[in-house]
């Protein structure tokens, strides 16, 4: 199939890429390149990527409409994966604009292109932290998710209202993946297990926020992956108006759903650190912290969606993750 994802030479997408190239599809990527973090980082992702030729890279900012159109009108994608997005709660406290620009004006730009060109598939990447300030657990892709906590998670959530305008409107199946602390090899400098990680090999203490307090749903990326990719046959259709599905999040007014990607087994954030330390061999220097503003207490996603739709539920422990970043952290970086 011919698939386009944003966000290729991001954590993510780049899997992503990397798995369906491996099973023989072609893909075409767009990234910004942007300096949120390293960019060598991304063009490293991306070099991997391009030693297949049924690989395309397009460098666009999602907030350029033309390009952005263009790129899909070449590329006549069957498969849309929307994937990039400024990411980072804490960032999102320091320069909210950036997250209006390539979220909300960005993922417009996306959903005009498929306007104008339709797919068979529109899946929109989205976040755990469109839940909020939601306490029920586990959460569910059918709970309200009005209370977003932060502006990274309230553009997340214009995008999924968005992508379901688009679908009533104009016919185009979405789906929204909302993804569980994703963390793996290749991962962004920016969280926590690579933040961890970085630290204690050079000997410096780590902050832990909510005095350690937090559990977090850690889903490892190649799960991830797993389930987007079944999920890519899994195309929504429109229910009959005012119909409820019993446990599914398919809407009745567009071929539209939201699904949870999450491992369904959170694990509190001490014992994420006791997996790296067992990883690295190193003891961390904790230096406990309070709550942060945005941070949420607990996440805990329902699989049974996921599961229920595709057979397949995340699966991967934490210590396996972990070792695994760790190996992949120490081959790029040495030591």
């Amino acid at each position: 199939m011919r698939f386009l994802i944003t966000g290729t030479a991001g954590f993510i997408g780049f899997h992503l890429a990397q798995r369906l190239l491996a099973e023989g599809h072609v893909v075409s990527g767009i990234d910004g390149m942007t300096p949120y973090y390293d960019v060598t980082l991304k063009e490293a992702r991306h070099a991997l990527l391009a030693k297949s030729n049924r690989f395309t890279a397009h460098v666009a900012m999602l907030e350029d409409a033309e390009r952005i159109a263009a790129i899909v009108e070449g590329a006549r994608p069957e498969v849309i994966v929307h994937l990039a997005a400024q990411a980072g709660v804490r960032y999102s406290l320091e320069n909210p604009r950036a997250y209006i620009d390539s979220n909300v004006t960005g993922t417009f730009n996306v959903l005009e292109a498929v306007r104008r060109y339709p797919v068979q598939h529109f899946i929109f990447g989205s976040t755990s932290s469109v839940y909020g300030a939601n306490t029920a657990m586990p959460f569910r892709e059918t709970d309200r998710a009005d209370h977003p906590l932060t502006i990274y998670a309230a553009t997340k959530k214009a995008g999924e209202l968005m992508a379901h305008d688009y679908a009533h409107l104009w016919g185009i199946p979405a789906t929204v993946v909302r993804f569980f602390t994703i963390y793996g090899p290749w991962g962004r400098p920016d969280m926590a297990l690579f933040r961890f990680v970085d630290a204690i090999q050079k000997g410096q203490p780590i902050d832990i926020y909510g005095e350690g307090r937090m559990s977090r749903d850690f889903t490892y990326v190649d799960d991830l992956v797993e389930a987007i990719v079944r999920l890519v046959p899994c195309v929504p259709v429109r229910s009959v108006l005012g119909e409820e599905i019993a446990e599914d999040s398919l809407s009745p007014a567009a071929p539209f759903r939201v699904v949870n990607i999450g491992r369904g087994a959170p694990i509190g954030l001490l014992e994420f650190v006791e997996a790296i330390e067992k990883a690295l061999g190193k003891k961390a220097q904790r230096n406990l912290l309070p709550l942060q503003p945005g941070d949420v207490p607990n996440t805990f996603a329902s699989a049974d969606l996921l599961e229920r739709l595709t057979g397949y539920r995340p699966a991967t422990g934490v210590e396996e993750g972990v070792g695994k970043f760790v190996a992949w952290y120490r081959g790029y970086y040495g030591g």
